[in-house]
């Protein structure tokens, strides 16, 4: 952990020494934080032996108010962080991550709210051999998720300020390889922040009241990834989704959605024949369909050209019982001028993760 912390420190001090006088409108934060794994489920009580900690460096970039979105959402903050987490269980390992995240800020802002999306990477992950009690991470590569609420006061002394507050940091691989219990740390964090600028720019404030709607659009999307069981060793099978669905954009920032899934999953055809030959008891004969088809009704949240997109489905054709008739999806979107976009969501049935899915779109 010392050396972590020594090399991050020596980066942000030479920001003191890269500047030129043009404004970057940027700064650093270094954060500390230390926590518990949260039991979310009893199966990973083994695994929670210590007090995890790391540090958490990111790079955030200001907003002023140039763009309309600005202005809407108070002028937040993007930018890139780097986790370092040392889960204090040998079975565990550490953990590497990389993501992208907003800053959203509260009460004459001095109240943040972050939000982080990106990958991670397990240093020791589950093996049958050498392994087999790490239940949480089925490979090294991990979806992860992490959020923190700091109060800050920037500026305190010349360029640098000061936050403490909670994080949540999650990290599965949503069934990409089993095992995938996953795991979720809460933690108390405390930082510093620096900024590059000797002062900060002007807030633009000219947004105007003006209403805004549009007709109902309608979307077509496909969506595809690799996903395994929650049985171990029966193998990593791809699936296809076919989507479409009407939305109503009701102001800039909001739209309500209504459409049908119909899912093509190829792991549920391999579970199905499983649990015929394994489980009697269960009264699969190996004929049922691996086929779904779900309707569902969404919101979407616009922030610039991402948006945040969750839904909750119903599925209707639904000849195997796998996790309940009801899903959630939840995840960003990318738009490529007004017609296309790039997905990237995660689907669950309550906490449990089924699949990450990636996709693409056209809107009509």
């Amino acid at each position: 952990m010392k050396h972590w912390l020594t090399s991050l420190i020596i980066l942000l001090g030479l920001s003191l020494f890269s500047q030129d006088k043009k404004a970057l409108d940027s700064y650093f934060d270094l954060n500390y934080f230390s926590g518990n794994i949260a039991l979310h489920n009893n199966d990973i009580l083994h695994l929670i032996t210590g007090h995890p900690e790391g540090v958490i460096f990111s790079w955030n970039k200001k907003t002023f108010g140039n763009e309309d979105w600005q202005q809407r959402y108070n002028y937040p903050d993007y930018g890139a962080s780097f986790i370092f987490q040392n889960l204090r269980n040998e079975v565990l390992g550490e953990n590497y991550g990389l993501y992208a995240h907003y800053n959203f800020y509260f009460f004459k802002r001095n109240l943040m709210l972050r939000i982080g999306q990106g990958l991670a990477y397990n240093t020791n992950p589950y093996d049958k051999v050498d392994n087999h009690k790490n239940i949480a991470f089925g490979s090294h590569l991990l979806s992860s998720t992490y959020m923190m609420v700091n109060y800050k006061k920037e500026r305190l002394f010349n360029r640098v300020g000061i936050q403490a507050g909670l994080s949540l940091i999650h990290y599965s691989n949503a069934n990409v390889k089993a095992p995938n219990t996953s795991i979720n740390t809460v933690a108390f964090n405390l930082g510093l922040t620096y900024d590059l600028d000797e002062e900060n720019s002007e807030y633009i404030d000219n947004l105007s009241d003006e209403k805004f709607t549009e007709h109902i659009k309608y979307n077509i999307a496909f969506r595809t990834g690799i996903n395994q069981s929650d049985v171990i060793g029966s193998g990593q099978f791809p699936f296809y989704i076919v989507s479409a669905y009407a939305d109503k954009r009701l102001s800039h920032v909001s739209a309500i959605q209504l459409g049908a899934d119909v899912f093509f999953s190829k792991f549920l055809e391999e579970l199905i024949y499983y649990q015929s030959i394994s489980f009697p008891e269960e009264n699969v004969t190996g004929d049922e369909d691996y086929k779904r088809v779900g309707l569902f009704v969404g919101h979407e949240l616009f922030i610039n050209r991402m948006s945040i997109e969750t839904q909750l489905g119903y599925y209707v054709y639904y000849p195997f019982d796998f996790e309940g008739r009801t899903y959630i999806r939840i995840g960003l979107k990318r738009y490529f001028g007004k017609k296309f976009f790039g997905a990237m969501t995660l689907k669950s049935h309550g906490a449990k993760a089924e699949a990450v899915e990636f996709g693409v779109g056209v809107r009509l």
